[in-house]
């Protein structure tokens, strides 16, 4: 054996007994590094998780507290009040989250060509980001006011919309496709989605204007000279290869969406009637007026297990499209 792996051998056994005369504290550095950053998240995102699940076994009024197990869960599903809740649900994701993308995309697109003040328009872009939701929600309520509205003289004209214009805030939901199902939707919960995506819409088109200034411009080029029309382009080498920041910018706006209720609280409060009352609106209801806890508890875990499916859903559809590209 040559002197120098008889060297190298020393050194590795004095570092061995080292380590091992320090104890159990040297070999759990890391553990304990990391310890501080683990308790925080525990106690910000599992113990508020776990005292939900706790809270929805159990029924809490009035300082009395009783164990009824998965009661609470089977008069929330059994209710018609949340059947109608998550039909509103789905619709308002639906037209939020396509709104929101289709105009983000258009947006993004033409900020992307490089146009003269293009900071100006990038900066009167990002308005909406910096207006609480409670405020958006505010403005675009006194737009509507029937009787001093900015927009009211529109939407109240006849020739413009049939037979005797609309009133967003008291106009009811036409009569339903599909029985049980609240499409096509009322007024006020169009006008939530439109005022919803207009609120999102800075913070999406920035992602995806980011993720535009990524593509190589010498296969946009390429694609051109070989005859690609504008549209093919898009389809075909743009929208792929942006693919990842289309399914965050998704990603945020689905979990928004279902969770969010900064709007319906402030815009509409669930009316007319029940025409807006998503399932975020009926969670404050249950628990913050009808005091509730252990049912707000339950549609919160639904609500938990609803964002799930979501976001696997969502994961499909991208790696579908991944494998597609």
């Amino acid at each position: 054996m040559s002197t120098r792996s008889l060297k190298t051998q020393a050194i590795t056994s004095h570092v061995r007994e080292r380590i091992l005369r320090r104890g159990f504290f040297s070999h759990t550095l890391a553990f304990w590094l990391l310890l501080p950053s683990l308790l925080v998240i525990g106690l910000i995102q599992f113990y508020p998780g776990i005292y939900s699940i706790l809270l929805s076994m159990q029924d809490r009024r009035a300082g009395r507290v009783e164990w009824v197990g998965l009661s609470n869960f089977e008069r929330i599903l059994g209710s018609g009040a949340f059947r109608e809740s998550v039909g509103h649900t789905v619709v308002f994701l639906a037209g939020y989250v396509a709104v929101t993308m289709l105009l983000a995309l258009l947006l993004a697109l033409l900020l992307n060509r490089n146009l003269r003040a293009g900071g100006f328009y990038l900066t009167l872009l990002f308005i909406p980001w910096v207006l609480a939701d409670i405020i958006v929600g505010l403005i675009f309520g006194l737009l509507v006011v029937p009787e001093y509205g900015l927009l009211s003289p529109i939407l109240s004209n006849p020739a413009l919309f049939p037979p005797k214009g609309i009133n967003i805030p008291s106009d009811p939901a036409p009569r339903p496709w599909i029985a049980g199902f609240p499409f096509p939707p009322a007024p006020a919960m169009v006008y939530l989605i439109l005022a919803s995506s207009w609120r999102a819409l800075p913070f999406i088109t920035l992602l995806m204007l980011a993720a535009l200034k990524t593509v190589p411009s010498e296969i946009i080029e390429s694609a051109r000279i070989d005859g690609a029309s504008s549209f093919q382009t898009l389809r075909l080498i743009t929208l792929p290869l942006i693919l990842p920041t289309l399914v965050v910018a998704l990603f945020n706006l689905l979990l928004g969406g279902v969770n969010g209720i900064g709007l319906v609280f402030t815009l509409t409060r669930g009316g007319p009637g029940t025409a807006t009352e998503v399932l975020s609106y009926l969670l404050y209801v249950v628990g913050f007026q009808r005091l509730e806890f252990g049912r707000a508890a339950a549609i919160a875990v639904i609500m938990a297990v609803f964002n799930l499916l979501l976001i696997v859903l969502t994961l499909r559809i991208s790696r579908g499209g991944e494998r597609a590209a």
